[in-house]
């Protein structure tokens, strides 16, 4: 069985084994895409804010807790939703349950919009980089990290387990659909180039101000081992954009 979106966060085993991973010290989310995306986020305060896929909206609070005005959260798995209700107890974030792709964007209504290691699920973004724009505010921020394509190009390095210990590219410039094996699972991804990104960036009228490839930086890690692994190839890419 194949899941398209967020619907493999529904499945209780997927659901667990997901969390322990992220929550892991040195896990890619902790240790090389987090102090990116705090970095280049700057200051909150007083913003209102829109995370795509939020999650269980860990990052919504750290938000709030951090002056942030509104957040809203947009997530599509219901397991995902329960958490987030959760992480959200007594603050003045929400979450809506529904899909991105469905979701009913307000224009001109932000002044940053955030999501994390979700836009590869979305099969349509040049749409979606067009109703992010719209729903900025003038000089409003979008900040986004996806997998890195070198990861999502291939994925016949992933047929003798879920850990990789070496990595094959190959079709790197046949863009769409991707099948991941993922933690007993098959994940419908989708694979685009970094030129893609960017030029799709550039042609919705972003003004793109940082990309990052996710340099791992041996402070954020625990393991020496996981810090030597991770500088073997780029898992992750982040785009800093401003209406």
């Amino acid at each position: 069985m194949e899941y398209r979106g967020s619907t493999v966060y529904n499945q209780d085993d997927f659901f667990s084994e997901f969390i322990q991973r992220k929550n892991r010290e040195d896990s890619p989310n902790n240790a090389i895409e987090g102090p990116i995306i705090n970095e280049l986020i700057g200051n909150v305060e007083r913003k209102k804010i829109l995370d795509l896929g939020c999650g269980d909206a860990t990052f919504g609070k750290e938000l709030l807790l951090l002056g942030a005005k509104t957040y809203t959260g947009i997530e599509g798995s219901e397991q995902m939703v329960k958490s987030a209700l959760t992480n959200l107890k007594d603050t003045v974030g929400t979450v809506e349950h529904i899909s991105i792709e469905d979701y009913d964007f307000p224009t001109n209504s932000f002044e940053l919009v955030t999501s994390r290691f979700v836009l590869h699920y979305i099969s349509n973004i040049e749409l979606l980089f067009q109703k992010i724009y719209n729903s900025l505010k003038e000089n409003g921020q979008f900040l986004f990290s996806v997998q890195h394509p070198l990861t999502t190009a291939s994925f016949l390095s992933k047929r003798s387990g879920d850990r990789r210990e070496s990595w094959i590219v190959d079709d790197y410039f046949l863009t769409g659909e991707r099948k991941e094996p993922w933690m007993n699972k098959v994940v419908v991804k989708y694979h685009r180039t970094t030129e893609q990104y960017f030029n799709l960036l550039r042609n919705t009228g972003f003004r793109i101000d940082q990309l990052h490839e996710g340099t791992p930086k041996q402070l954020h890690f625990k393991s020496e081992e996981e810090f030597l692994r991770r500088q073997r190839i780029p898992i992750v890419l982040i785009f800093s954009c401003f209406k």
